[in-house]
């Protein structure tokens, strides 16, 4: 039986320490403030708003929600954009993707500041990523993959990891985390040659392919740490990962479950990014 890995005693640890930093940066007069900003009425995008305005809550960051219909005009979007970049009240944005419109979401990608981007939209936020430099910050789930191995001592230095997925989302994201944390690191995707040979050569597997069930028992072996990324829909309505969880979880020594994993950190990382740039202005 592999030990499973839930997300939300990381969460919950995060949270407490996030309380403490947000309780010295009011009583330092900022109140750490995050602008959600969403585009019509998607209920996933809903539900996730619904879970960080709660997780704010509870640690203590406040929340400006910034509704647009879905049929605003590009103009209409990056008025609010520019409200939001304005405000020095507002430390951090949360802006739900994918937009209508590519070109729409370009835009305002290219607009909103990189310091008050703290889900790594922005083309500064993904440079601060990869070079090291530069205000934004990473995605929050690719930050909740590394919370979370952090959360349960899961060594990086010197593993070999793979990443299932190239996107600028999640996979090229925690593949350059993992790095900077010295994993050797090898990406995977649609043309790599004999997936599940090269993913049973890691010690860590992380799944992003956004493909339900992709991995199965062939593309693991015994004492592995399986991180599930994915966030799918089955043939029966129930949320599944991109792992095939009831073949893998017998075949190696740790895995996430979907849900209740990499999921439930998020939004904490979420409130962390507004905290930390709250806390550089506060400097």
């Amino acid at each position: 039986m592999a030990d499973i890995l839930k997300g939300g005693p990381v969460a919950a640890a995060l949270s407490e320490e996030l309380k403490t930093r947000a309780e010295k940066l009011k009583e330092a007069g900022t109140v750490p403030t995050l602008a959600i900003l969403r585009v019509g009425e998607r209920p996933d995008d809903i539900s996730y708003e619904n879970g960080a305005m709660k997780r704010c809550d509870k640690i203590g960051v406040a929340v400006k929600r910034f509704l647009l219909p879905g049929d605003c005009t590009k103009q209409q979007l990056l008025d609010t954009i520019c409200e939001i970049n304005g405000d020095s009240s507002i430390h951090g944005c949360l802006m739900f993707r994918p937009l209508p419109d590519k070109a729409m979401e370009d835009a305002a990608c290219a607009l909103l500041a990189s310091e008050k981007d703290v889900d790594g939209m922005t083309a500064g936020s993904l440079a601060s990523v990869f070079t090291g430099k530069g205000a934004g910050f990473p995605p929050c789930t690719a930050q909740a993959c590394i919370e979370l191995l952090d959360h349960y001592g899961v060594t990086l230095t010197g593993k070999r990891a793979v990443v299932i997925g190239r996107s600028l989302v999640i996979g090229k994201p925690v593949a350059m985390m993992l790095q900077k944390r010295n994993a050797t690191i090898t990406m995977c995707h649609t043309r790599t040659v004999d997936m599940p040979g090269v993913c049973r050569e890691a010690e860590i597997v992380i799944a992003a392919a956004g493909k339900a069930g992709i991995v199965d028992k062939s593309f693991v072996a015994p004492g592995q740490v399986v991180v599930d990324v994915g966030i799918n829909v089955d043939e029966n309505g129930k949320l599944c990962g991109d792992v095939s969880f009831d073949e893998v979880e017998p075949a190696v020594a740790a895995i996430t479950p979907v849900p209740g994993g990499v999921g439930a950190v998020t939004t904490a990382v979420l409130a962390k990014h507004v905290i930390e740039a709250a806390e550089k202005i506060q400097k």
